[in-house]
């Protein structure tokens, strides 16, 4: 029989565990194939097999109550080393008291290089990617969708592709899902029946969403940005904009223009959003509002050291504690900030987002889901009656018209896989009624890149052309769209 204390680790920077760089991972994925992408899982015994189970569920189940207890008792939320040092401890803890419990019971307890192995491995599980690693450090790789065992890619380029599973089982896809949303933001993101939806972001700064229980299988959607830090140079440089829209969107923001950046899922609003903030002086304060923390405006303390960024969040197990959007952008205008910055506009912080535009932060900016630079408005008028305000659409068209300058608009031109474009960029010029009055100063062409469409009113091309506008190119046509 094993002496109980033969199973204590030796206290280190990781709670005595392996870092999750060691070791494989019960669903690690190693390379095999062409593609280098398949799935391979480590083989353990069926004893091994009960102690890795009931360290995930130990490690997940006192986690998530460090989490909450740390909230309650108001103390800063941890780093990723300091959850990596906890995490360690707990697996640590736990691993010498499931073996002095089988001891106690007279039933057999692994070995302790095969424990160590197992608590390696769920540290990997809990702090690492499991299957997805490879994927996540593939650059080609834009989109990942996982529906059980079924997993898509879109590469950047367009193609589309389907991989070896990641996970084992629905099971294990549903406990990944919950780890990685655990450590994904200042508070513990529920992932069960009662709240069979969450949205979060992973480290490396993509987003994820992921359902359960409301499908016939655990699904998780997770989308790349493929410029973290983007500028409009770079943008010009992948075919996404012209040099004369280039030296337009720039001195939009530099004049501190309101814009409403527009287009479909995936086609690029947030990136097009950092890259207009780019332009953005570094003295000025910004404050973020997101749904998920995606901008990452924060973290580029050379370009932006001036920054608070806001997160909404969810309610919690009791229904309490549930910060809107909306709220959020309230606090911000309380902020003094020089521009709000919302991530994603989609239901009635639309109100408190054009009173931040309207009432002294000119320059602001805000992502919308919109099939054309048009329907913004319809958009924005469905979302704003959704609010406490119930504004009617004559009075918000009003508000809307007050607030914004600008409407850009991406789209995906035809026969290019892949390829972004700035397809419209509307001028609001005012309300009439139940209309919002604007003029599409760019307007799609015949393979959806903007060309010229009606000209500037003479005020904002002035304040344009102070802030560094060159609106010649618009006179000579073949200065316009580069081939990418």
């Amino acid at each position: 029989m094993t002496d109980p204390e033969k199973h204590r680790y030796t206290a280190g920077s990781y709670g005595g565990v392996a870092p999750p760089s060691a070791g494989l991972g019960h669903t690690a994925t190693r390379p095999a194939g062409a593609n280098g992408l398949g799935a391979r899982r480590m083989q353990i015994g069926p004893p091994a097999e009960r102690l890795r189970i009931h360290l995930r569920q130990q490690l997940s189940e006192r986690m998530a109550q460090q989490i909450r207890d740390g909230e309650a008792a108001g103390r800063p939320p941890m780093t990723e080393a300091e959850r990596l040092a906890l995490a360690g401890k707990i697996l640590a803890d736990s691993a010498e008291e499931y073996t002095h419990k089988m001891l106690t019971a007279g039933q057999d307890v692994v070995a302790p290089d095969v424990e160590q192995m197992v608590v390696t491995t769920v540290l990997n599980e809990m702090f690492g990617m499991a299957g997805l690693d490879p994927l996540l450090k593939d650059p080609l790789v834009e989109n990942i969708n996982v529906t059980g065992d079924r997993v898509f890619v879109r590469y950047a380029d367009g193609r589309r592709d389907r991989l070896p599973p990641v996970v084992g089982s629905d099971t294990e896809l549903v406990q990944l899902i919950r780890d990685l949303a655990a450590r994904s933001g200042l508070e513990e993101r529920r992932f069960d029946r009662g709240s069979p939806g969450v949205s979060f972001q992973l480290p490396g700064g993509e987003r994820a969403f992921a359902v359960m229980a409301v499908t016939a299988r655990p699904s998780l959607s997770i989308r790349r940005h493929r410029f973290q830090r983007a500028t409009l140079a770079q943008l010009r440089e992948s075919g996404t904009l012209d040099p004369h829209l280039e030296s337009l969107l720039a001195s939009m923001v530099r004049a501190r223009k309101n814009i409403l950046v527009t287009g479909g899922t995936a086609i690029g609003k947030t990136t097009m959003l950092r890259a207009l903030a780019s332009e953005i002086p570094p003295w000025e304060r910004l404050v973020t509002v997101e749904d998920v923390f995606e901008l990452g405006l924060d973290a580029d303390e050379q370009g932006h050291p001036d920054v608070v960024a806001m997160q909404s969040r969810e309610a919690n197990i009791e229904g309490q504690g549930e910060v809107s959007q909306a709220e959020l952008v309230r606090w911000a205008l309380r902020m003094s900030p020089d521009r709000v910055i919302v991530g994603e506009v989609r239901g009635p912080e639309v109100i408190p987002m054009c009173n931040a535009m309207s009432q002294g932060n000119d320059g602001s900016m805000g992502t919308l889901h919109a099939s054309t630079s048009r329907g913004a408005f319809t958009k924005l008028a469905a979302y704003a009656v959704q609010g406490p305000e119930r504004l009617p659409l004559e009075a918000t068209n009003l508000l809307v018209a007050g607030a914004l300058d600008f409407v850009v608009h991406l789209d995906k031109p035809r026969g290019h896989d892949g390829l972004r474009v700035v397809s419209s960029i509307r001028e609001i010029v005012d309300a009439d009624g139940t209309q919002v009055v604007s003029n599409e100063v760019f307007r799609p062409g015949p393979d959806l890149r903007a060309e010229p469409g009606v000209p500037l009113r003479t005020e904002t091309m002035d304040d344009l052309v102070a802030a560094g506008y060159n609106p010649e190119p618009v006179d000579r046509p073949e200065r316009m769209w580069r081939q990418p």
